[in-house]
């Protein structure tokens, strides 16, 4: 599973953060590690330098064997809150997915 993470020109993107999202995603998405071949995860900051509410936005591409990739978006205040909040997403499409898959 290759974990690829793109910041827009608002987010400093560093080896730091780059190795917390990764290590978020691979413990989280673990069960699923055979069927994926490859998740991007878009971080942006809709407002730059502005505050704003929920103004931190995170995307989930998983790319998945086989199947259409899955894309799930999360804004919230933090980085953090809008990463967590689209793994939560992400876990469930993938879940209903497969379930769906075993039932056919």
């Amino acid at each position: 599973m290759k974990i690829q993470i793109n910041t827009d020109k608002n987010i400093e993107g560093h080896a730091r953060l780059e190795n917390y999202f990764s290590g978020e995603l691979e413990k989280g998405l673990a069960r699923f590690e055979d069927k994926i071949t490859r998740i991007e995860v878009h971080f942006g900051d809709e407002n730059g330098e502005k505050f704003s509410l929920n103004d931190k936005k995170c995307v989930l591409e998983v790319r998945i064997v086989n199947l259409q990739p899955l894309t799930v978006t999360e804004h919230a205040d933090t980085l953090e809150k809008a990463f967590s909040g689209a793994l939560a997403k992400a876990k469930k499409s993938l879940t209903t997915t497969f379930e769906k898959l075993k039932a056919h």
